[in-house]
C-alpha cells in the first residue's frame, strides 16, 4: 500500500518513516512538507540516507490521489482540520497525529487548543484511535484521530479500573513525566540544554490539553464526566513517559486479584503488557518500541491503587500507535511492522 506523510520534518514523522521501513505491506510513496519542499529529508536527518529517495514535495491533492491510498498527519494542531476530509472524501483513509478530531465538542477544542474546532460533522466521524478501546469502530473507520502521548499512557492504565467500577473516578490523580521529545523539535526556553539538563521541571499545571481528552475518554467508559487532577514534567532524557497514577478502590479484591482483572482485559491486546506482583515497570523497557507495561500497586493503609504506566512516547505514543490503527482500518494484523523488542539498555 503506498503512504504519504504529511507534516514530514517532525519527530514523529522520522518515526513513523523508521517503523514504515519495515512494515511488509506499506510504502512509503510521498512526503509533505510546505516549509521544506524541494528539499531532501537526509539533509535534515543525515541518519536517514539510503533510505529515503526524491525530496519533500508540498501538499497537492490532486497529486496524491495519484500517488497514495492512505495518509498520516504528522502536521501540527489545524493542519488537518483543514487538508484531512478532502483526502478523506477522495476515498485515501487517514490517520491524524495531531489533536485536531480528538475531542467532540468543538467549543471544548477551542478553549484548550486555542483554534478553530472541525465541524461537528467532521468530529463526530472520527475515531478515537486508542486499539485497545475501539478496535471495531476504528476498522471500519475513514479516519481515525491517534490519541495523545500522555492519555496513551493515562487511558491504558487506568481502563481495567474504571470499566470494571475498581475505583472511585473523581479521586483520580495522574502524575505523569515524559522525555523532552514530547515537546517537538521547536525550540524553546524549556528545550534548551541547560534548562533541561540534570533539572526535572513541572509544566501546564491544570492546564494541558490533554485533560479533556483524558476526561472524554474516561466519561465514555465510566458513564460519568468527572475532572481529573492532571501534572506534568520533563525529565532529561529523550524518550519515553511514566504516568504514575493514583486512585481510591471500591473493591476488597487483592493486589493480585487486581493484576488478574488487568490481564483478563488486555488478554487480546498484544500490546500490553502487565507486571507481575511486586513488579513496576521503566520508560527504558519500553523504549522505541509500541509497548505499554503496566504495574500495580495497593495501599491497604490508605485502600488507595497505584497505577504505573509506560509508553514510548514517539512509538507507542505517536508513529507506533497510528501505525497500529492504519493496520486494524485494512485488516492487517496489528503488530504487522511494529512486533520488535525495546532497545536496552
Amino acid at each position: 500500500m503506498k503512504v504519504a506523510i504529511i507534516g514530514g520534518t517532525g519527530y514523529g514523522a522520522v518515526e513513523l518513516l523508521r517503523l514504515l521501513h519495515i512494515h511488509p505491506y506499506a510504502e512509503v510513496k510521498a512526503i509533505i512538507s510546505h516549509s521544506n519542499a524541494g528539499n531532501s529529508l537526509t539533509a535534515l536527518y543525515p541518519h536517514t540516507d539510503g533510505f529515503v529517495e526524491g525530496t519533500m514535495e508540498t501538499f497537492d491533492m490532486e497529486v496524491l490521489k495519484e500517488q497514495v491510498d492512505f495518509a498520516f498527519f504528522a502536521a501540527p494542531p489545524g493542519v488537518s482540520r483543514d487538508l484531512l476530509p478532502e483526502l478523506a472524501e477522495a476515498g485515501i483513509r487517514c490517520v491524524d497525529l495531531a489533536g485536531d478530531f480528538r475531542l467532540k465538542d468543538p467549543a471544548v477544542y477551542k478553549e484548550w487548543y486555542k483554534l478553530d474546532a472541525a465541524s461537528a460533522d467532521l468530529l463526530e466521524r472520527a475515531v478515537y484511535g486508542l486499539p485497545e478501546l475501539n478496535g471495531e469502530e476504528i476498522a471500519g473507520a475513514s479516519f481515525v484521530a491517534n490519541p495523545g502521548c500522555y492519555p496513551t499512557a493515562t487511558l491504558l492504565g487506568l481502563l481495567p479500573a474504571v470499566h470494571n467500577g475498581l475505583i472511585d473516578p473523581s479521586s483520580i490523580i495522574i502524575d505523569a513525566k515524559s522525555g523532552l521529545s514530547g515537546a517537538g523539535k521547536s525550540l524553546s526556553t524549556v528545550t534548551h540544554y541547560s534548562e533541561i539538563n540534570e533539572n526535572v521541571k513541572a509544566y501546564k499545571l491544570g492546564a494541558h490539553k490533554h485533560i479533556p481528552e483524558i476526561e472524554q475518554v474516561l466519561a465514555g467508559v465510566g458513564g460519568t464526566q468527572r475532572a481529573v487532577t492532571f501534572s506534568t514534567q520533563l525529565v532529561p532524557m529523550t524518550r519515553g513517559i511514566l504516568a504514575t497514577i493514583y486512585a481510591d478502590l471500591k473493591t476488597d479484591l487483592s493486589e493480585v486479584e487486581l493484576l488478574e482483572s488487568y490481564e483478563n482485559y488486555y488478554h487480546a491486546h498484544p500490546f500490553v503488557r502487565i507486571r507481575s506482583q511486586g513488579e513496576w515497570p521503566a520508560t527504558k523497557e519500553v523504549a522505541t518500541s509500541n509497548f505499554c507495561d503496566i504495574g500495580l500497586h495497593v495501599d491497604k493503609r490508605t485502600n488507595r491503587l497505584t497505577i504505573v504506566s509506560v509508553i514510548d512516547n514517539l512509538v507507542k505514543g505517536a508513529a507506533g500507535q497510528a501505525i497500529q490503527n492504519m493496520n486494524i482500518m485494512q485488516g492487517w494484523e496489528q503488530t504487522a511492522g511494529l512486533w520488535m523488542l525495546p532497545v536496552y539498555p
